[in-house]
């Protein structure tokens, strides 16, 4: 444990700081979770609806760095393919 008045701040920020960005991270998964099944389902109206969303959120993860912008973009990629595919035209 910290033994100054400062690393025991620290620790206390650090501990803050993790709890939010497990739940940014948590509720970025859950969107994409989400996108992914509705593609897999061939549900295309949900599918087209939620993939702004869910990229607008990966991005904001990204933006805060939660998650690396490479990671961002990858899983923006494979997503918009997930999407195209259940589309008629894709």
């Amino acid at each position: 444990m910290a033994n100054t008045k400062s690393a025991k701040k620290r620790a206390e920020k650090s501990q803050a700081q993790r709890e939010k960005n497990r739940a940014l991270k948590s509720r970025m998964r859950t969107a994409v979770k989400k996108l992914r099944k509705s593609a897999e389902a061939g549900d295309t109206a949900t599918a087209e609806k939620l993939l702004p969303e869910v990229i607008s959120l990966v991005d904001a993860t990204a933006q805060k760095g939660v998650i690396h912008k490479n990671s961002a973009a990858r899983t923006k990629s494979r997503l918009i393919a997930a999407a195209r595919k259940t589309s008629p035209g894709g």
